[in-house]
């Protein structure tokens, strides 16, 4: 998560981790693909439309998985949105790079933190 969110504080992130399984349990789809030894090289949850997470492996970015999911996701369940925090340029690159545009920005997170959220739609 550093890779790709150096802007946050330690705490943010320690924060941030400790939800992680319970943002798993709670959203409507969840997609995986596994390395060749077995474990989880990236995942992906879709909720009504939305891609709520996308995460790679720091060793594993790079090698198309990111794309992959995401264009399943969008094919399977209709996926069309995603929120990214504007700071996190590689994510809007990304979702940039594969057709998303933003329609929206805000200056502040869903939290009310000083995080730039972009939301955009294919």
């Amino acid at each position: 998560m550093r890779t790709t969110h150096d802007f946050l504080s330690d705490a943010e992130i320690r924060r941030i981790r400790a939800y992680v399984p319970q943002a798993l349990q709670g959203v409507q789809r969840l997609i995986a693909a596994e390395s060749e030894s077995g474990a989880i090289a990236a995942f992906a949850g879709v909720e009504n439309r939305r891609i709520e997470m996308l995460f790679v492996a720091p060793e594993r970015r790079g090698a198309g998985i990111g794309k992959a999911l995401l264009r399943y996701a969008v094919r399977a369940f209709g996926a069309d949105e995603v929120t990214v925090n504007e700071q996190n340029a590689q994510a809007v690159g990304f979702y940039e790079h594969m057709g998303f545009t933003a329609y929206r920005r805000t200056d502040t997170d869903e939290q009310g933190g000083p995080y730039p959220l972009l939301y955009m739609r294919l």
